[in-house]
């Protein structure tokens, strides 16, 4: 089990108000929404880390698995009350970043990025370092993202990421689930979507308690940006979202949650973080705020 007291020493006298890690729940995002709406006077910046999850969830309704130990799982509870609600579809875009540029940090890949300002840090790392290339071993790993927030290595899933908002608006829980030293063997199959994996297969011998930090390091630098000014554009986020999207310049399918699908070329990210699609080049395109992202393959 991951030690609380040193993650609690690296991480917290910032942004980050509390964290706590337990060895099992439900579901981390369900326990700190409900958290907030117990006490409408709880701040943001919780961190709840679990060593297993027995009913994770994910996007559209998807269920999360993992072995317990092996797996980076936790959730941290925000309350965005400078962000209106249409750039509110950033946060899990937020988070997508942070994860992805993480990885690339601590596996020592390429990119790494340091936040909206060069990292608004958290303290170093539980056990070997939470800033660039600190805390793992062995190969890089070059972790990208499909719109809006799957975390990938190659065509493979590394990472999901969930938000969930409170009914008053009040709060926003995003959830993060990591394979980290998952086998092969061990490594969810889903029969329709990405095949999983994991940093461990990917060739990279990483410390579950430095990658956390540095996700909390990257993920405070930008959020804190983003609420001084929801601007994607001005904070940098746009900029530092688009090279590390693959789905950008590709065909993709996107099946609408109301039982559409809309088909065409991605061409872009707008300032709401809604994927822009269009059927033809020259032809104005399609917003999307929500769906399951298809890569086309020509």
């Amino acid at each position: 089990m991951m030690d609380e007291g040193l993650l609690r020493a690296a991480a917290l006298g910032g942004f980050w108000t509390a964290l706590d890690v337990v060895a099992s729940t439900g579901s981390t995002n369900a326990d700190l929404l409900a958290r907030a709406a117990a006490d409408a006077a709880v701040p943001e910046g919780q961190v709840l880390v679990a060593e297993e999850q027995t009913a994770g969830r994910g996007r559209l309704g998807r269920t999360w698995t993992s072995v317990p130990g092996a797996a980076l799982t936790f959730s941290v509870l925000l309350r965005p009350v400078t962000v209106p609600a249409e750039r509110r579809g950033w946060l899990p875009l937020i988070a997508g970043v942070a994860v992805a540029s993480a990885v690339r940090s601590v596996t020592g890949g390429g990119g790494s990025g340091g936040g909206a300002s060069g990292g608004a840090a958290s303290g170093g790392a539980a056990s070997g370092g939470g800033g660039s290339g600190g805390g793992g071993s062995g190969g890089a790993v070059d972790a990208v993202l499909k719109w809006p927030n799957d975390v990938l290595v190659g065509e493979r899933k590394l990472a999901g990421i969930l938000a969930e908002q409170s009914p008053d608006g009040s709060a926003v829980v995003i959830g993060i689930g990591l394979n980290v030293a998952t086998p092969a063997d061990a490594l969810p199959v889903s029969p329709a979507g990405l095949p999983a994996t994991s940093l461990l297969v990917e060739g990279a011998s990483v410390s579950r308690a430095a990658l956390l930090l540095e996700i909390l390091r990257q993920f405070e630098s930008w959020y804190t940006a983003f609420m001084a000014d929801p601007d994607p554009a001005r904070t940098g986020l746009l900029d530092a979202y688009r090279p590390l999207c693959v789905t950008l310049g590709q065909r993709v399918r996107v099946e609408l949650p109301v039982g559409r699908f809309v088909s065409g070329t991605a061409t872009g990210v707008d300032h709401d973080g809604r994927l822009l699609v269009a059927d033809n080049p020259g032809e104005p395109p399609t917003a999307i705020s929500a769906g399951d992202v298809i890569h086309v393959r020509p």
